[in-house]
């Protein structure tokens, strides 16, 4: 969203990845209702038009960036049509005002920052946590409130989150929307907000979904980013990069949903056509590719025969490390079954 708040150069993007049941429904509802609810929230204050309050008004947006995540829990919780009580959903935003960056993450969802080093190579700065029970903290919360923290046998390497007497649902994070089943035993929905002053050497923001970093490092997506021409096509060719990886490291597995939004912090010169600053495209797994495209709501041809992926790059994407796993599902037993479906799923961004 561009003027967010009705102010110049406020941008807002994000990503929410559902999971359970009614994951991709619970998705949706928080896609729609977060931003109208924080720019409802968020009051620009008449001191911070100065420059020099300019560099603390990051506290205000933090302020109503809590307010707002605990503000819609508690709303989704009221919401009866919506069956969230074990299907939730991450979410993971930024609010870019000027030279100024917040970021607030629920979940496992992940924003990393494309900048450049001293050498004017491109490198990652990973801006947000992965929230998982496998941090002490986090552990740590859950199991004072009652909940229990383990892994399943099959899956060692993966703690989740347990109801105090049940089985279920087994979540694979410590945060989230929804999840009403855990709220009471250490689930919480507010999020880790972070500040960051933009520099001349920052290139461009990307939002993913978990999909996109169990098969990417931060290094290779920050890579592909920078190596597309066109940014209005960067985040569908991520996602197609992601999914050829899923395929070659995890033949046997369904993909998991791949989203990803990327905000380029300047302007590129353009190579042909209309650029645009935010490339956003969300997709799921892509089961093949429409030999006459797919496009997108603008009639821009984004995937089709004519992307040429480099192998070098493809082969060094696809390198797999040790021994192929099967893919980790969001929810412990409840999810075994869990079928994507292209351009759909259960992600909203």
């Amino acid at each position: 969203m561009q003027n967010f708040t009705g102010e110049k150069n406020v941008f807002f993007c994000g990503v929410f990845d559902g999971h359970g049941p009614s994951g991709h429904k619970v998705a949706r509802h928080v896609c729609d209702a977060l931003p109208l609810k924080l720019s409802t929230m968020h009051q620009p204050r008449p001191s911070a038009k100065k420059e020099g309050d300019k560099d603390s008004s990051h506290k205000h947006w933090e302020a109503s960036l809590i307010r707002t995540f605990q503000e819609l829990d508690e709303d989704l919780s009221m919401e009866d049509s919506l069956d969230s009580y074990c299907s939730g959903t991450t979410a993971v935003t930024i609010v870019k005002q000027d030279q100024h960056l917040l970021i607030s993450n629920l979940g496992d969802s992940r924003a990393i920052l494309g900048t450049r080093d001293n050498k004017n190579q491109i490198i990652p700065v990973q801006l947000t946590v992965d929230l998982k029970p496998s941090l002490p903290s986090e552990s740590e919360r859950i199991q004072k409130n009652g909940g229990r923290v383990f892994a399943m046998e099959e899956e060692p390497n993966v703690p989740r989150v347990w109801m105090p007497d049940q089985d279920c649902p087994g979540l694979a994070m410590s945060r989230a929307f929804g999840d009403f089943c855990l709220k009471d035993h250490g689930l919480i929905s507010t999020p880790q907000v972070s500040y960051r002053r933009l520099t001349p050497k920052d290139e461009f923001v990307v939002l993913a979904t978990d999909g996109v970093w169990d098969v990417l490092s931060n290094n290779e997506v920050v890579q592909i980013v920078a190596s597309v021409k066109r940014p209005s096509i960067a985040a569908k060719v991520l996602v197609y990069y992601a999914v050829q990886a899923w395929r070659t490291k995890y033949p046997g597995s369904k993909v998991d949903d791949c989203a990803v939004v990327c905000l380029f912090l300047k302007k590129r010169p353009p190579v042909s056509g209309t650029l645009s600053d935010i490339s956003q495209q969300t997709a799921s797994h892509v089961n093949e590719v429409d030999p006459k495209g797919k496009k997108t709501e603008e009639g821009e041809t984004v995937i089709n025969c004519d992307i040429v992926v480099d192998p070098k790059a493809l082969e060094e994407v696809n390198r797999v490390n040790g021994n192929t796993i099967k893919q980790r599902s969001r929810l412990g037993s409840l999810s075994r079954d869990k079928i994507t479906t292209d351009f759909g799923g259960q992600t909203q961004s």
